[in-house]
């Protein structure tokens, strides 16, 4: 059945994931497709409101961005030692906008409730509405609008999470007069910060409180303790670190994008290991050796690069190979958060937790009591779901966006990858109340929706190359609503959920810890070292050429992965669906 290309479609969500969805969807015939923003300018993290001086990404020039617009030359590449500054992310985004999306994004436009519309069954178009009600920032008024198709792209970085007695009404109860925070507010509230914190040389009693260890508290404190702020960070486990002491080369930086290189992505096992390489790697004694002096070398150099003291709380993280929080510091920034530590001009405490705002409102309690003075206090305690904001648990349910607590998987399954020797030895699980999974389709359609076509996700999967597998997951959205008759897609809903099952059954096993620190709207899929297979995997579904790099068996490893390998996947995928016609036309 053709697709209905006057079809209006909401993308939810004006960041790098809700940017190209759109552009990709309007290039793809697509007539009446709108971007909904709660923000004032495009960028989601990166928009305007949200950056600040001196805040520089993992990313070095040329990465994070996609196939139809260059990246301009950095404008802070020599203070941020290459790296992409926040301000280059926000010009950049601003750009792409400007090209390919121009009065197509409605600005300060905030989601409150997506609701589809008749649940079961469907009208008899075989179509349902989805009501989405939204709030002007600007006007606070309030209206409800109409689509036929729905790309949630809220990102996991909008919605804070705060542990609970560190939120602001518990600091207004306790009396605490300073300004208490999240740090995804950082960006607009800076200035109330440095207004109610004065300089160390002039007032040495007050203090910053950060609580966080991972790299937006790190930053935070950074730029605070740049500014003449007396800092201080409460953390139990820092972020892992990648660091080098000279710039990685081109074939290893590029062919990574974010932290390291293509080379990671063979040291980190797969749910299918698809080269020889990779099976003696991870499925051999000599090859798991080799992996783990590999990860445990490439943290040793980090710390040295780094300069973390032995001692020193940094040094308390989760293993690079096993976690999914890790910052690619490069060889460091001068001035930056691990030049300041060294220097002794940042206050760390840790292992602690802090629990609750004092009694006498004049700092925050630890968990072993001890209490900590502060001025200000920034939670830098990562996000929640942005889904429970615009979704109520009636729609979460009906669409099958809720936690799965409870493994659906065979023996079979269970027992599947026994043989991955680099597995073998992983760290304590989540607690039975955090092991969960999500069933969706990979990571893009909720297994209940997979035969609707009018249902999406993007952004929603943890990779460290957003760039390139946000464009990949658009163009199989894409095909997805168009629904191109060479899209692989499991045959039932029984199939759908077989596979569901298996990955839900790997990441587990991948990654015990995970359900601790990530949330629904950014764990969709666990892609992290692993990107290149992920995007494969898509590209496999799409019936266009995989493993785009190119290279014979003894060079694919080494062959950087480029952007420009899929800039003309939208015509790969019209010549297709015009063979597909012809075919049929045949046929008849």
């Amino acid at each position: 059945m053709a697709a209905d290309l006057t079809a209006r479609i909401a993308v939810i969500g004006a960041g790098c994931a809700g940017l190209v969805t759109a552009q990709t969807l309007l290039q793809d015939g697509f007539t009446d497709v709108e971007v909904l923003t709660r923000d004032p300018s495009p960028g989601g993290v990166w928009c305007a409101d949200r950056i600040y001086p001196g805040l520089f990404i993992n990313n070095v020039h040329g990465e994070f961005r996609f196939s139809s617009l260059e990246l301009p030359p950095s404008r802070d590449a020599k203070a941020g030692g290459g790296r992409l500054s926040g301000q280059d992310m926000r010009l950049y985004m601003e750009e792409f906008s400007k090209r390919f999306l121009k009065g197509r994004i409605r600005y300060r436009t905030e989601v409150l409730n997506i609701k589809p519309l008749p649940k079961v069954p469907c009208d008899e178009s075989g179509s349902r509405t989805w009501f989405v009600t939204v709030k002007d920032l600007t006007t606070h008024q309030r209206r409800t609008l109409e689509y036929d198709k729905i790309v949630l792209c809220t990102g996991a970085c909008s919605q804070a999470r705060v542990p609970p007695g560190l939120s602001q009404e518990d600091a207004a109860a306790h009396g605490f007069l300073g300004p208490v925070i999240h740090s995804s507010e950082f960006g607009p509230r800076r200035e109330d910060i440095l207004r109610a914190v004065k300089p160390a040389s002039e007032s040495p009693e007050d203090i910053v409180l950060v609580v966080g260890g991972g790299k937006s508290a790190q930053d935070i404190a950074a730029y605070l303790t740049r500014e003449g702020r007396r800092v201080c960070m409460v953390f139990t486990v820092a972020d892992a670190t990648f660091a080098a002491p000279i710039p990685y080369p081109d074939f290893v930086r590029r062919s990574r994008q974010v932290p390291i290189c293509r080379l990671l992505s063979v040291f980190s096992p797969h749910i299918e290991l698809r080269t020889r390489l990779e099976r003696f790697m991870h499925t051999s004694w000599i090859g798991s050796k080799i992996v783990q002096a590999t990860w445990k070398l490439l943290s040793w150099m980090s710390f040295t690069t780094l300069g973390v003291p032995r001692n020193s709380p940094l040094r308390r993280t989760r293993s690079l190979f096993w976690t999914l929080r890790t910052n690619d510091e490069g060889i460091g920034l001068p001035d930056g958060f691990y030049d300041l530590m060294r220097r002794g001009k940042i206050e760390l405490i840790a292992p602690a937790r802090a629990v609750s705002i004092a009694n006498d409102g004049q700092g925050v309690v630890l968990h072993d009591k001890r209490v900590i003075r502060a001025t200000a206090i920034i939670n830098a305690t990562g996000h929640a779901s942005t889904w429970d904001k615009i979704l109520d648990q009636e729609t979460i349910e009906a669409l099958g966006l809720n936690k799965q607590y409870t493994a659906h998987t065979s023996a079979e399954d269970a027992h599947e990858w026994d043989g991955y020797i680099t597995l073998s030895d992983p760290p304590p699980a989540c607690a039975e109340q955090d092991q969960w999974t999500m069933s969706i389709y990979r990571g893009i359609v909720p297994l209940k929706c997979l035969f609707d076509r009018d249902f999406a996700i993007n952004g929603g999967t943890l990779t460290t190359n957003n760039g390139y597998v946000f464009e990949v997951c658009a163009h199989w959205i894409a095909s997805y609503f168009r629904q191109d008759p060479f899209l692989r897609l499991p045959k039932s809903k029984e199939d759908g959920r077989a596979c569901v099952e298996r990955n839900a059954a790997w990441l587990r096993k991948r990654y015990p810890d995970a359900g601790t620190f990530v949330n629904e709207s950014n764990a969709t899929d666990l892609a992290f070292w692993s990107w290149p297979r992920l995007a494969d995997t898509l590209l496999d579904d799409m019936r266009v050429p995989s493993a785009r790099s190119g290279g014979n068996a003894l060079t694919w490893l080494f062959r950087t992965i480029e952007l420009k390998e899929i800039e003309r996947l939208g015509e790969e995928r019209a010549q297709l669906r015009a063979q597909s016609r012809d075919l049929a036309v045949v046929e008849a």
